[in-house]
């Protein structure tokens, strides 16, 4: 499993709506292309309404990097910094839980 957080802070108000926008268009390609993508949520942030949040989990690193040669992960990656003030990525290694692979 491989898995990371990515944190956007957005410029304002129109930023986060054409940011949440550009998601939106970006998302069915991962749900229906990516069989190794598991899992790829994205947030709001509880009193930060320009923040977003991803969480995502991948089968493996493999995965990930498949994630990232797909068209439609590529034309988000080339559009998103018009509404980004700051990222943040963090990759996460798993040390306990529930449902993780022993």
């Amino acid at each position: 499993m491989f898995s990371l957080t990515v944190r956007f802070d957005l410029k304002d108000e129109d930023a986060a709506q054409g940011f949440d926008r550009l998601v939106a268009e970006t998302a069915p390609g991962i749900r229906e292309q990516e069989p190794g993508t598991l899992l790829y949520a994205v947030h709001t942030v509880e009193d930060a309404p320009l923040a977003r949040v991803f969480y995502e989990v991948y089968a493996d690193r493999d995965a990930f990097e498949a994630h990232e040669c797909q068209p439609h992960t590529k034309r988000f990656l080339s559009e998103r910094d018009q509404y980004i003030v700051e990222t943040r990525v963090e990759f996460l290694t798993p040390t306990g839980g529930k449902n993780l692979p022993q």
